[in-house]
């Protein structure tokens, strides 16, 4: 009798303990998305459910949910028993709610989990993406200004604070870029772009973001989700939009995925290190073979950034909703894409396609680093191909401008180099649907700031700022760039992303009120904010088409023209002094009257086109035409 007692009480306790177990398991089911919203275009949403704290493989459980207009479309299970994929539909009319998720097994034991469908913001699907009238200010906010020194570390996270260490963490965060919204505003920036915010907890170099731990946290070292959202909002209200940075390539070697992965085929080659070729001419070299394609493409970036499977339909999901879900949280105006042609090549037209049609005004910036326009003007939308690829990706980094403006200021001048290697570039715009949406840059993250590539030469730097910011296109400048910010010009990262003076306390220089600032920065910092705001009221420029004449003697003009408003601007790259004859430009000036006059905006300065202009030794004029 004893024993059958003590089997009893086992058997009780056993129960108890399991069904204890269970109840806890319930806090520990996850679902990424961790929400979504109702009236979205697409009406099923796919849930990555994880648990792997019940005693049952998940995908063993009938599932069921309590809801209003929501349906289950389908349940999917992976090779990991810790996963399955829950497909919502969510019918056009259904309204915001909280449903109940009810998972039931065959020994009598349920779990339930709670999901929220919100209702989104008024005019979402209509927001406006960022334009030529826009100019973009990036920052690393790691680097940018420390606006909560409480959150430097984080006692669950592998790296610390260290702002000795070129190449550590330094305690920029959200609220650094909060505090000192003014004076992004003031400058006459229209948008922000950061380096990624979410959580990189990798043991070193977590600073820069691109090694991904949780794609739906900000990481605490920065701020948090609302944070983050706040941010944008008073961005906003300030006339600032903000562009998030994505990355749809890779992830850091530290993601919870490595351990368990929802499937043996998440990564490309699992977990073990095949580093990429970084040939992107093989996805367009007509006499290339598969092996060289996958070798690039399915190759990771180094050890700590495996490389994500977007072939795998539920990753790719993944990785569709994850933009779709900050783009709608947070109130963002575009994304910015990281090591946009590394990912599978069909995954980014899907990826295009769904976010255009969720958000049809929505401007997405793909990073293709190529010096050769044909392959950056492949990727964007309604460029002319050679096959009948199917991209909606509205712009691309401008990576040959950037190039040809170097060689253009620094090259010796012959009937090959030099300063016609702009006008070549810009010849090769046919190749491009729209080169107005183009971003185009002097500098940015992962290159020589612009000023140690201009030999920091301020005549030479300020000619290649006035030529970003007249020229067509979307301009786009380094945080720093606006002082002049230099570096070692030895392409170390860690120096080039250097801590923006007067964003830490007990800064000595202060580039924000111009306390301790050199004259020479406190003057590149006045010409770029005059041109940044004289720029947004210029519709010539912001909305206005391109004309350039071939360069001659040094010398290259191009005119910027709206039907309210023409802009000429003449780069002298001489070292002297030139004069230049103006009857060359009759098709964009009107000779035949000459009381019309060229007011340089700088000086309000006055000439009548009947004179020759004198053109100062390398510099760049810009003249409304009245």
């Amino acid at each position: 009798m004893q024993l059958i007692i003590k089997r009893l009480l086992l058997l009780v306790f056993i129960a108890l303990n399991l069904s204890s177990s269970l109840a806890s398991a319930q806090g520990k089911l996850s679902a990424e998305p961790p929400h979504w919203w109702v009236g979205m275009a697409h009406e099923q949403v796919e849930l990555l459910v994880y648990s792997n704290d019940v005693p049952y493989p998940l995908g063993e459980f009938n599932v069921s949910l309590s809801a209003d207009r929501v349906k289950i479309e389908n349940v999917i299970t992976l090779d990991n028993p810790h996963y399955i994929i829950l497909n919502l539909f969510i019918f056009p009319d259904a309204s915001s709610q909280t449903i109940e998720i009810t998972f039931s097994h065959a020994s009598g034991e349920t779990l339930s989990m709670p999901y929220t469908l919100s209702a989104r913001a008024p005019g979402s699907a209509d927001r406006a993406g960022f334009t030529a009238k826009d100019v973009i200010y990036l920052i690393a906010p790691d680097r940018f200004a420390n606006g909560d020194t409480t959150n430097d570390n984080n006692e669950t996270m592998l790296e610390k604070v260290d702002r000795n260490y070129k190449g550590g963490r330094h305690g920029g965060d959200i609220q650094g870029m909060i505090d000192h919204l003014d004076y992004i505003s003031q400058m006459g920036f229209t948008q922000v772009w950061t380096m990624p915010l979410l959580e990189n907890d990798m043991q070193k170099y977590s600073y820069h973001g691109y090694s991904t731990t949780d794609f739906f946290e900000i990481d605490p070292r920065f701020g948090s989700n609302a944070l983050y959202r706040e941010f944008v909002e008073i961005a906003q209200s300030k006339g600032i939009g903000v562009i998030k940075d994505v990355i749809l390539n890779h992830m850091g070697s530290n993601h919870p995925w490595m351990k368990d992965m929802p499937s043996s085929d998440w990564i490309n080659h699992g977990t073990t290190f095949k580093g990429t070729t970084h040939t992107r001419e093989s996805l367009h070299d007509p006499h290339s073979v598969q092996a060289d394609i996958d070798e690039f493409a399915k190759g990771w970036f180094v050890p700590t950034m495996p490389d994500m499977n977007q072939q795998h339909p539920h990753l790719a999901q993944y990785l569709i909703q994850y933009a779709i879900w900050w783009i709608e949280y947070a109130g963002l105006s575009g994304l910015r894409v990281d090591t946009y042609s590394y990912s599978d090549k069909q995954f980014l037209s899907n990826w295009t396609q769904a976010l255009i049609r969720e958000y049809p005004n929505l401007t997405i910036v793909g990073e293709e680093w190529s010096v050769n326009p044909a392959i950056t003007a492949y990727w964007q939308a309604d460029s002319p191909r050679y096959d009948d690829y199917v991209s909606s990706l509205p712009s691309v980094m401008d990576f040959p401008l950037q190039v040809a403006l170097s060689q253009a200021l620094l090259e010796e001048d012959t009937w090959a180099t030099g300063i016609r290697k702009i006008y070549d570039t810009l010849a090769s715009d046919f190749l491009y649907g729209d080169p107005y949406k183009l971003v185009v840059f002097g500098d940015n993250h992962d290159m020589n700031r612009i000023m140690p590539q201009m030999n920091n030469d301020e005549s030479l730097f300020m000619m290649a700022m006035k030529f970003l910011l007249t020229t067509r296109g979307i301009p786009q400048i380094f945080y720093g760039t606006e002082i002049g910010m230099s570096d070692q010009g030895d392409g170390d990262h860690g120096i080039l992303r250097a801590d923006f003076p007067g964003g830490w306390p007990g800064d000595v220089v202060n580039g924000f009120t111009g306390a301790g600032l050199s004259e020479r920065e406190k003057r590149i910092q006045k010409q770029l904010k005059f041109l940044l705001n004289w720029r947004k009221n210029t519709p010539a420029i912001t909305d206005g088409k391109l004309t350039h004449y071939f360069p001659k003697d040094g010398i290259y003009v191009y005119f910027r023209h709206h039907e309210q408003q023409r802009i000429m601007v003449v780069l002298n790259k001489n070292k002297s002094k030139q004069s230049l004859d103006l009857a060359r430009f009759k098709e964009m000036l009107p000779l035949e009257q000459p009381s019309i006059e060229l007011v340089n905006i700088e000086n309000n300065s006055r000439f009548t086109i009947s004179q020759d202009l004198s053109i100062p030794a390398q510099s760049v004029m810009i003249f409304e035409v009245k």
